[in-house]
C-alpha cells in the first residue's frame, strides 16, 4: 500500500504556494514534512486530504484516485488529525469518538456492537477510557487532541495525515500523541515543527522550502547543519541526545 502525491501545484490567489511537489508514504512508514512557517507544508497536506483543490497534480491511495473520489470513500481509508478542533456544540468523549465510524455506515444506520468495540479500543489506545462520559468542551487542549486522535483511530484508516497536530501542545501531549500514532504501524504523513520530534519519530523526511522539496531522505541525512540553516536561517549544531539516543540540536543566530 502506498499514498502518493505527484507533481502537486497549489496557488492561493495569485501566489504559488506549492510548486511541483511529489511525495510518497508506504504502509507502516512515518514520513515527516519539515520547514519554516509559510513554506507550504500545511497547504500541501490540505490538498492531499481534499480540503484544498490543487491546480495540478494527483493523489492516490494505491489504486484509489483521492482527488476524484467521494469524501466517504476517502475517509474509509485516510484519516486526518488537524491542529485546531474547536466546536460550538457539545458531545461526550465517547460520542465524539463514535463519529469516527460514520464513513463506514449507511445513512441513518445505528451503532452496532462492533462499532462500540472499535471505539473502546480507540479510547484505550489514547488512554481516554476514564473520560468517556466527560464533556468534550470541558477538556484541556491536549485532552481534546487525544479525543480527535481517538476519533481518527476509530475510522480504522490505512493511512493517517497529521496536520501540525502538536504545534500548540506541551511536551507531554506531543509525546503521547506521536507515540500512539507510531504504535498504530500504519502509513503516516505528518507536518512537524519540532526537529527533535521529527528525528525521533520519522522514518523519512521531506524538507520544504518556498513551496518546493529542498531535501529528502532519512532523518540523519536531512537534518544536517547545512540544511537546517538553509531552511530556517539559523546556525545549528547537531549532537546525540543522551535521553532519546537520537539527534539533538543547538541553535544560534
Amino acid at each position: 500500500m502506498e499514498l502518493t502525491a505527484k507533481e502537486m501545484e497549489i496557488r492561493l490567489g495569485k501566489k504559488e504556494i506549492v510548486k511541483n511537489v511529489s511525495i510518497q508514504v508506504k504502509t507502516g512508514q512515518f514520513v515527516g514534512l519539515i520547514g519554516p512557517n509559510g513554506c507550504g507544508k500545511s497547504t500541501l497536506l490540505k490538498s492531499i486530504y481534499k480540503s484544498l483543490v490543487p491546480q495540478r497534480g494527483s493523489v492516490f491511495l494505491n489504486e484509489l484516485d483521492v482527488l476524484k473520489s467521494s469524501e466517504k470513500k476517502v475517509s474509509q481509508r485516510l484519516g486526518v488529525v488537524g491542529q485546531f478542533n474547536e466546536m460550538h456544540f457539545d458531545l461526550t468523549v465517547q460520542q465524539m469518538v463514535m463519529l469516527g465510524r460514520t464513513p463506514h455506515k449507511r445513512m441513518l444506520e445505528s451503532d452496532k456492537q462492533e462499532d462500540y468495540r472499535i471505539v473502546e479500543d480507540a479510547l484505550t489506545r489514547t488512554r481516554l477510557l476514564d473520560y468517556r462520559e466527560r464533556s468534550y468542551l470541558s477538556l484541556s487542549g491536549g485532552e481534546k487532541q487525544r479525543v480527535i486522535l481517538a476519533r481518527t483511530i476509530a475510522q480504522q484508516p490505512e493511512f493517517m495525515i497529521l496536520d501540525e497536530p502538536t504545534n500548540h501542545l506541551d511536551i507531554r501531549y506531543q509525546l503521547e500523541i506521536l507515540t500512539c500514532v507510531k504504535e498504530l504501524k500504519i502509513g503516516v504523513l505528518a507536518a512537524l515543527h519540532d526537529l527533535e520530534m521529527a528525528a525521533h519519530y520519522c522514518d523519512y523526511l521531506y524538507a520544504i522550502k518556498d513551496g518546493e522539496v529542498y531535501a529528502h531522505g532519512i532523518p540523519n541525512r536531512v537534518l544536517t547543519p547545512e540544511v537546517i540553516e538553509a531552511l530556517y536561517q539559523v546556525k545549528c549544531q547537531t549532537y546525540i541526545n543522551p535521553v532519546t539516543n537520537g539527534l539533538g540540536f543547538a541553535y544560534g543566530i
